[in-house]
Order: C-alpha cells, then structure tokens, then sequence
C-alpha cells in the first residue's frame, strides 16, 4: 500500500534552496515507488466546498510576490486525470462530503514547489484538492479516511502545509530555533507517533503555543488530511524536521 504524506513547504523560495530538507525532497523518489498517480491537498487552495481539481494539463500559479525571477520563470505543467478526479469525488459522495470539480485552476506554489523537488519531470498525473479551514478538525481527517483506498491503487496521496507557520513571527536573520515552535512541534510529534486523534482534535486547547504556531489553520490542514488517510494502519513517522527564520517548520510526516 502507498504511504501517504505531508510535507511543509515553506517559502517559495524552497525549490531554488540547497539544505537538508531539500535534499530529503529531491532523493524522495528514489525511495518509492512511483505512483501511478498523485492526489495533493495544498495549504494555498481554499473553497468552501470541497473542490477536485478536472484539468487536462495544469498551467502554473505565481501566488507570491518579491522572490527570486527565476521562480516566475519555473513551470510544472503535470497532466491530470480526470477519471481519478471523477472517482474522488464519488468516494466523497459515498463519505457525505460534498464536492464540487473545477476545470479551470492551476498548480499554486504550494503543490508545484514541492511536486517540482519531487518529480522534476512533471510526468505523472496530479489531482489538486482544496482546502477548508472552517471545518472542524475530525471533518480533516474524514475527508483524508474518505480517500484511503486510493493508497491501494498506488495513488500517492500529499497534505502540503506547514505545522508551525506563523509569518507575522518569522525573523529573517534568526540563527537557532524560538523555544515556543520547538514546543508545540515536540508536542505534535508525540500524538501523531501515538495516533492520538483525541488530542489533536483539541490542539487548539491542549497544545503549548498553538495560538502561535497556528494562528490560521490553512497550513495545518493539510496535515490532518494527510495523516487520516492512513487511518487503516494509523503508524506514523517524522522523516524531517528542521527551521528557518527562527520558527519557519520544514516537516515531513509519512502515514502508512
């Protein structure tokens, strides 16, 4: 079975950056099997309802501004699948989740700077999925639970966000790590290793610095989504943790 995945993508600037967590990104592949399809929920995409992307073939959304030219130059033109994105949202039918199919929309930065590090060549078919951060956090994971059996189709399945990703915070020439990120950071990791849904239904309230850390939950989403849909096996692994400007996390979580 596929594992699934979150992985945070910081800022824009990620795919054009040389450190560690880049490094974990662009050996990625090479340590699984290749997917015959790639199904993303992106921090950067937010409706309502819960939208599937239906495209023949993606166009690139610049959803940035003051980086680097060369990221406005960069494309990652991935085909779709329409029949995948036909299929998903008649799974969300069978879950009661409503869904709607949108035919127009790109890949924002969210989905293509880390799909990019990933799979440079843009070869396999991508479903984008939006996100809804006003749906309580058990809603998150059903709509992750309601994809699982993609994962037996060899669908790789990705939450792209970040857990700790509070820009109002972020300073630039920061060097270590601010005592409050690491906190609720080291309290995430020891519900996720445990599957305490329980508690991260509630991080809200019982993790340290949550206010700070999450302060809108866009960029967490895509993490209950990602660890729901491994809701069969419920065994979760830390592959990465490291930050920049101070309290910028660069996670990767697997689910299997």
């Amino acid at each position: 079975m596929m594992p699934s995945f979150f992985f945070a993508h910081g800022a824009p600037s990620l795919v054009l950056e040389e450190h560690a967590y880049t490094d974990l990104l662009k050996q990625f592949a090479a340590k699984l099997l290749q997917p015959k399809a790639i199904v993303i929920f992106s921090a950067h995409w937010e409706e309502q309802v819960q939208t599937v992307s239906s495209v023949d073939r993606y166009s690139t959304i610049y959803d940035f501004g003051g980086f680097q030219d060369e990221l406005y130059r960069m494309t990652y033109p991935a085909p779709g699948d329409r029949p995948l994105s036909e299929q998903i949202q008649s799974l969300f039918a069978k879950h009661g989740i409503p869904s709607r199919l949108d035919g127009e929309r790109g890949l924002d930065h969210g989905a293509w700077a880390v799909l990019k590090l990933i799979y440079p060549d843009a070869d396999i078919p991508v479903v984008a999925l939006s996100v809804n951060r006003d749906l309580t956090n058990e809603q998150q994971y059903e709509i992750g639970k309601a994809l699982s059996e993609l994962r037996e189709q060899d669908v790789l399945i990705i939450g792209s966000g970040g857990t700790v990703h509070n820009l109002r915070s972020v300073n630039w020439r920061a060097q270590g790590v601010d005592e409050w990120a690491g906190a609720f950071d080291q309290w995430l990791e020891s519900k996720l290793e445990a599957w305490d849904t329980e508690a991260l239904f509630q991080y809200e309230e019982l993790a340290p610095y949550a206010r700070m850390a999450v302060p809108t939950s866009e960029h967490f989403v895509p993490l209950l989504i990602a660890m729901g849909s491994g809701d069969a096996n419920r065994q979760a692994q830390l592959l990465h943790r490291s930050y920049q400007y101070g309290n910028l996390s660069l996670s990767c979580w697997q689910f299997n």
